[in-house]
């Protein structure tokens, strides 16, 4: 059994499963009543957790600054990064959200449209993400941050 806050999670309860689809066991609706007001959330649409993030700095020699369930980070080139998980998804069915900030000395060169940033492949182990201008020129970005939902 665990805590959360003053409730007791039963172990009844199967984490893989949607919040809202959850059923059965003895107190069970306090139990999702209990986190989805610790998560914020309310209505009767399923909660889904982030499963892996990082934010890293992208120029120069990569770095974490904070994540979770992210092992490391590669710099495949300018733009070009993979992002390892500690623990693998399940499948390649999930959602990559990529997204980041870039400071030049002269920033004339970008286009009015801005940056755009791209998750370009995803595999259960990690996921390769690129950050370009939007003529599609790659760039490091000074703050790159990666969420990945399934």
């Amino acid at each position: 059994m665990a805590q959360i806050g003053n409730t007791t999670v039963l172990p009844s309860m199967t984490l893989g499963t949607p919040l809202a689809e959850a059923s059965g066991g003895t107190g069970v609706s306090t139990v999702l009543a209990a986190t989805k007001t610790a998560l914020n959330a309310s209505g009767s649409a399923p909660v889904y957790a982030c499963r892996a993030w990082v934010n890293f700095n992208g120029t120069g020699t990569v770095a974490i600054r904070a994540s979770g369930n992210v092992s490391s980070i590669t710099d495949n080139g300018v733009g070009d990064y993979t992002v390892n998980f500690t623990t693998a998804m399940p499948d390649a069915n999930y959602a990559a959200n990529v997204t980041g900030q870039y400071i030049a000395s002269a920033v004339a060169n970008i286009p009015a449209g801005g940056i755009k940033s791209t998750s370009s492949s995803v595999e259960t182990g990690l996921v390769k993400i690129g950050f370009r201008d939007i003529d599609g020129s790659y760039l490091d970005p000074v703050v790159l941050c990666v969420s990945v939902f399934r």
